[in-house]
């Protein structure tokens, strides 16, 4: 896999191609995946490629997401990272009407994830660990202290937000210094492009998740022309654009087929001109709805 790296910290190479192994799991996100056996292939076969980030959180599952990744790749490969994240409590599946979902982001929630995610993935030191999402009832200046806490106690290496804006990173770095910023982000939905610019600016990696869209980039005439030309899938169009749009990214595609497992890889081969970056950067994102 021929693919740039990116320093998580300044100190941590990945490459900027990683994996994100939420599809790993039961439906709604609830449970272990219908089929451990084929979702352990798939995560072998992700290493394999030369992918060297996985994204999880703890509640993916919750719970069996990590035990999975452990339990499939543990005892870890030198250079392999795994990327998890705290701050949410799952009450159930999620579902169309409801995500059963709800935020904690309090000093005690933080240090039993921390915990517990260590006892999971079988670490002794999680390398990325990230605030899921910001709890509206407590300050982000207090929940970054826990982190800051449990990173001064040698659990966790660098700290990482989610879907997060600017004057929230901001009040963050105030407390701790931030490594990765993982936002939505993707041809079809560029809403967080100025939290993208931030992070470019200050040598904070951007973990653009959804970067495929779910099958929305399909619709437009600039991806369809640059697949035809290219060979390529509208997906890999949509990869490739994302890790030309910026050093800065690192991109978390998740499958649980390996057939486009081995697609999205191969998006790190496919170099777009500067023609059809201009193509897609004036594509009218809102006719994709």
């Amino acid at each position: 896999m021929t693919n740039e790296i990116f320093r998580i910290g300044g100190d941590l190479p990945v490459h900027r191609m990683g994996f994100g192994a939420m599809r790993l799991t039961g439906p709604g996100v609830w449970g272990p995946p219908e089929n451990p056996a084929e979702a352990a292939v798939v995560l072998r076969r992700a290493v394999e490629l030369g992918i060297d980030f996985i994204d999880t959180a703890d509640v993916y599952g919750p719970g069996d997401n990590e035990r999975l990744i452990r339990d499939t790749l543990a005892p870890y490969k030198p250079g392999l990272v795994i990327g998890t994240k705290g701050g949410i409590v799952r009450s159930g599946p999620a579902r169309p009407d409801s995500p059963g979902i709800s935020m904690n982001g309090s000093a005690a929630h933080i240090r039993r994830a921390v915990e517990g995610s260590l006892r999971d993935l079988g670490l002794e030191c999680i390398d990325l660990y990230q605030l899921h999402r910001v709890d509206p009832a407590i300050p982000i200046e207090d929940t970054m202290a826990a982190f800051l806490a449990l990173r001064s106690e040698g659990k966790i290496r660098h700290i990482g937000l989610s879907e997060v804006g600017i004057e929230q990173i901001e009040r963050a770095r105030s407390v701790v210094e931030i490594a990765t910023v993982q936002n939505r982000y993707n041809l079809a939905d560029r809403r967080h492009h100025d939290v993208l610019e931030y992070c470019e600016r200050h040598g904070i990696g951007f973990i653009a998740f959804y970067p495929l869209g779910a099958g929305t980039l399909a619709k437009s005439a600039a991806v369809e022309q640059i697949s035809v030309r290219r060979r390529a899938t509208s997906g890999q169009v949509a990869l490739a654009w994302l890790l030309r749009k910026s050093p800065a990214t690192i991109l978390i595609p998740g499958t649980s087929s390996l057939t486009h497992l081995e697609q999205n890889v191969a998006a790190c081969e496919l170099v777009l001109t500067e023609q059809e970056m201009v193509a897609l950067e004036q594509m009218d994102v809102m006719s994709l709805g």
